[in-house]
């Protein structure tokens, strides 16, 4: 059981060399990565999964869907540079892991998971692990009106374009981290921060794989 001190031991020296591999990676942001190390990756994977939860590789979680690798975990959430308290969304809840070191970095944190099942195992296991969020299930591609706008919306999974909808519920100054590129390919992290109520600033940051972001918003 995870009550087993022997068990409690084994998984924190994994964490810690995890957090070592990332460091190595070149991600030495503390605040991110004292955030992921507080969080039990372990608990967001299948049992028959927990040894390899704390290697820097992405896992099944069922669903076609991943738990992304905690290098990209990382690299995404140290380009939303989470302000406490901020208000931020996250398209592709998954499995909760990013969420979780979203809240742990002080977020206030909604999220948004397509995948209905998923949504609902999600929602019980961060609730059971004493993560306070809002969770939705639905179309993530189209945002999160009624709550907007945020300070950064980030989104987990690879689009074809840009949400014009996601542009729209950014803050002035917020920030939007969302890979993107073709279907099946790698994508491009771009970093846009609405500079005005028209305008925004975009950056590349680094190719990645995402599972494909698929929504009703893309095809504006």
């Amino acid at each position: 059981s995870n009550s087993d001190p022997a068990m409690a031991d084994r998984y924190a020296r994994r964490r810690m060399a995890l957090i070592d591999t990332l460091r190595a990676r070149g991600l030495t942001d503390k605040r991110v990565l004292d955030a992921v190390a507080s969080v039990p990756r372990h608990e967001f994977v299948d049992q028959a999964l927990h040894v390899r939860a704390y290697r820097d590789e992405a896992l099944p979680i069922g669903l076609k869907q991943t738990i992304s690798q905690p290098s990209t975990v990382a690299a995404q959430t140290i380009l939303v540079d989470v302000q406490p308290g901020e208000r931020i969304l996250e398209i592709g809840t998954g499995s909760g892991f990013q969420a979780a070191v979203l809240a742990e970095l002080g977020a206030d944190v909604y999220s948004i998971e397509r995948h209905e099942p998923l949504h609902t195992r999600t929602a019980d296991l961060l609730e059971r692990l004493g993560y306070t969020m809002h969770l939705r299930w639905g179309d993530g591609t189209l945002g999160w009106p009624e709550a907007a706008p945020f300070d950064a919306i980030l989104v987990t999974a690879g689009g074809t374009s840009v949400p014009r909808a996601l542009m729209e519920q950014l803050k002035i100054g917020g920030r939007l981290i969302i890979p993107v590129g073709e279907q099946g390919g790698v994508q491009t992290m771009l970093r846009i921060v609405r500079t005005g109520p028209t305008t925004f600033d975009e950056t590349e940051a680094g190719a990645f794989r995402f599972v494909p972001l698929i929504g009703d918003g893309l095809n504006d």
